[in-house]
């Protein structure tokens, strides 16, 4: 199985150039240092490095108090972020500079992957959250090297998914040394396609643990001057294609009620940014962040079209809309506004997000809107109403405090499998 796996890469090789050609189009950085990806890093990284993949912005920032926390307990191990976007490559060089280092993921095929290895020689691999890499699996477990997936997710889709190739499933995750599940649903996914229970942990997610620094306030301060400090104000952040029509819609409702609201908007994508522009002037007077333009009084929209601004960005909102939801996407990261005290909304589409999204709306500091006319229902309700907004943003902030020591137990994992006992099974579950 994994050699037919291999050949059918190895035959979609052309489209992915092709690919990377017509992204680089959008986002010159797709044409930038190909050779990483096909195995021939520019400069070879430190040997014995903990290898961390990070795909996108997302999951860098995600990692990025592991990382943190790993360079303060092993200063002197050598760290190396790969990632597979050019807005990853960027999150990770603005979260640490020349700390650690970065490097575009080699391709999954085999004689990439050999190459890749040989250049780089990693201590252990750790992968952020569902990435299941059959052929780096495979030789990096041929050479010795413990594989960690940490913050690990499966929704209910990706299970369905992988469950239709069980026997092969099976051996991919046969080479994984240890998976640091969010949730017990999450790990029982897991083990029913296949992992060794002795090798599952239930740690949580360690997005729970990612701490907001005083200045981020701050910053959050400055900004809500700008945009103004007695209008109302919310955000829809990381939206996609097709969902910034439903939250412009939106808001001409909310307009009817609350006439001088602004929308801080937010696309997922920096490629999409002037798209998701001219589409915001069709309807609103817009200014962009990066523009540097004042916000004035008759500005209705806001664009965020920076990038690593997003949390500043929640913080200075009296709500947010978080996207990916309203469109089957599968959602994003709700705790970043929740763990500032801001009450979130998000469509019926959380299936990337499930279990955290639940524990909010559990909590009271969120709410599930099934579309555009309830996304606007809701808004309209807490811009009016201080007193019920600021409960539920305070609920929220409290569930995320709550659930933070994730990271701290899938610490005391990593450290576990740095020490030698990564390819033993651990005991738990």
């Amino acid at each position: 199985m994994r050699a037919l796996y291999s050949l059918i890469l190895y035959l979609m090789t052309p489209l992915v150039v092709l690919r990377l050609l017509w992204r680089g189009l959008r986002a010159r950085g797709y044409w930038e240092r190909w050779p990483e990806r096909f195995g021939w890093p520019a400069r070879p990284a430190r040997p014995g490095a903990v290898w961390i993949h990070a795909v996108s912005v997302g999951e860098a920032q995600a990692a990025a108090p592991m990382i943190r926390a790993l360079r303060e307990r092993h200063p002197q191990l050598p760290i190396l972020v790969t990632t597979t976007t050019p807005t990853g490559a960027a999150r990770v060089v603005a979260l640490f500079g020349d700390r650690v280092e970065h490097r575009y993921a080699p391709y999954d095929l085999p004689g990439v992957v050999r190459r890749y290895l040989g250049r780089v020689e990693p201590r252990l691999l750790v992968v952020m959250e569902t990435e299941l890499w059959p052929n780096l699996f495979h030789h990096c477990h041929q050479r010795g090297v413990p594989v960690v997936v940490a913050n690990a997710r499966l929704s209910v889709r990706s299970a369905r998914g992988y469950a239709r190739i069980g026997h092969f499933t099976r051996r991919v995750l046969a080479d994984v040394s240890l998976i640091a599940a969010q949730g017990r649903a999450d790990a029982a996914r897991f083990h029913a396609l296949g992992a060794d229970e002795g090798r599952l942990r239930v740690t949580g997610t360690i997005k729970f643990d990612a701490r907001v620094p005083p200045s981020l306030h701050e910053q959050a301060e400055v900004t809500r001057r700008e945009l103004g400090v007695d209008r109302p104000v919310w955000i829809a952040a990381s939206t996609h294609e097709g969902e910034e029509a439903a939250v412009l819609e939106a808001f001409e409702r909310v307009l009817e009620t609350v006439p001088d609201a602004l929308l801080v908007l937010v696309p997922r994508h920096p490629e999409r940014f002037a798209r998701v522009e001219q589409l915001a002037r069709q309807r609103f007077v817009t200014v962009t962040r990066s523009s540097g333009e004042p916000c004035a009084a008759e500005t209705r929209v806001y664009l965020g079209d920076t990038m690593g601004e997003l949390p500043m960005l929640f913080a200075a909102a009296d709500l947010a809309f978080v996207g990916g939801s309203l469109v089957e996407v599968g959602g994003h990261n709700v705790l970043e506004p929740a763990a500032v005290g801001v009450p979130v909304l998000f469509g019926p589409h959380m299936h990337n997000f499930a279990q955290v999204s639940q524990q909010l709306l559990e909590a009271g500091g969120a709410r599930r809107v099934a579309d555009r006319e309830a996304l606007a229902e809701w808004v309209v309700l807490w811009l009016q109403d201080a007193n019920a907004r600021h409960a539920a943003g305070e609920r929220g902030a409290h569930m995320v405090a709550a659930n933070r020591g994730a990271l701290e137990a899938l610490l005391g994992l990593l450290d576990g499998v740095l020490a030698g006992e990564g390819e033993r099974p651990v005991a738990g579950g």
